[in-house]
């Protein structure tokens, strides 16, 4: 199997160094910056995203083209193609990809950012997830996405772990647990596309409040409140938008976010620990180097729940939090100052 993996962040990285331990140099990873595949070339390493894993000299490290046909000749020779970038950069890399004959799955987990413009070109005021897009600018595509709990770091060290390979697509559901599914990894399939995409993109909301609730020292109770009532949030948004409920009890559900939520290595709840310090939300993000998703896609998840009725408290308070509207303390006290209510 040839896999092109595209984008040489973190996560990118370390699943193509994951891939080329069963295939070999039939495993490619592309980055946009051309000075940064030359670097790992030179020092077989990715010194910018992923600095402690040696990249297997069989893994091919290659530039990819700006031209939306050059991109497309470039990865013909896959039989599956992997999108690494940031949910900020997934419609333009669908678009670049929209007449790819291999399947297409992407890694990212989030909403698209809405916006509060009149330009019809771009994405609704409450945002879309990935298959949504994909559907918007590359219907032909025979797509899907990979999830779960999932450390880079871990993953290209050969730790085990276990992911959500999910696709309204059987034959891209088969692709993703043959290219991925060895010794080390456990690749389990889904049809509930919708599920995984929620599970993905609201834990990373969920992490940076629970890295609050560390970084204030409310406790392993308050920790503990957090993420049961947090699965709840995510759990009717994601029935409500027509996923299955059973889906967040799987991995890409309870177990993302409970790894998201209290994992060290975890940039969104490490977020919530710098703001409980002191820290602005633009010196958090800085001293991370990488992207923190759950930033960027706060306001898309509070936007598009509010559209269907349904009400996230905690992701609400987390979104009021970055935008400044309330400090950490008040974030807590607006949750423990709501009415009483029963357990459903």
């Amino acid at each position: 199997m040839s896999i092109a993996v595209v984008g040489a962040g973190a996560w990118g990285t370390a699943l193509a160094v994951s891939a080329a331990s069963q295939w070999g140099d039939a495993v490619s990873l592309w980055a946009r910056d051309a000075a940064l595949v030359d670097a790992m070339r030179q020092h077989r390493v990715n010194q910018r995203y992923l600095p402690d894993v040696d990249l297997p000299q069989a893994l091919a490290l290659r530039h990819w083209p700006g031209d939306a046909h050059e991109a497309v000749a470039a990865v013909a020779p896959a039989s599956l193609v992997v999108v690494a970038s940031p949910m900020a950069a997934l419609r333009s890399m669908l678009a670049s990809l929209r007449e790819c004959q291999a399947p297409v799955v992407w890694l990212c987990k989030g909403f698209e950012q809405g916006h509060t413009s009149a330009d019809s070109s771009l994405p609704p005021p409450a945002g879309l997830m990935a298959h949504e897009i994909q559907a918007l600018v590359a219907p032909d595509l025979q797509a899907g996405v990979l999830s779960g709990p999932s450390f880079a770091q871990e993953v290209a060290a050969g730790k085990p772990a276990a992911l959500v390979a999910a696709s309204p697509h059987a034959e891209v559901r088969a692709a993703m647990v043959s290219a991925f599914h060895g010794p080390t990894l456990r690749i389990y399939a889904s049809d509930d596309v919708i599920g995984v995409e929620v599970g993905g993109a609201v834990k990373n909301v969920l992490a940076i409040a629970t890295g609050l609730c560390d970084g204030l020292q409310l406790g392993l109770n308050a920790r503990a409140a957090l993420i049961t009532r947090g699965l709840h949030e995510m759990t009717l948004l994601g029935v409500a938008l027509g996923a299955r409920p059973e889906t967040f009890m799987g991995l890409s559900g309870l177990g993302d976010l409970v790894l998201t939520a209290t994992g060290d290595l975890s940039r969104n709840r490490r977020v919530g620990l710098a703001l409980a310090s002191g820290q602005t939300l633009a010196q958090a993000v800085q001293s991370l180097g990488h992207v923190a998703e759950g930033v960027y896609c706060a306001r898309a998840v509070v936007q598009r729940a509010a559209s269907l009725g349904v009400e996230m408290p905690i992701a609400m308070a987390v979104d009021a939090l970055l935008d400044g509207r309330l400090s950490p303390a008040q974030a807590v006290a607006t949750l423990m100052a709501r009415e009483a209510k029963d357990e459903v």
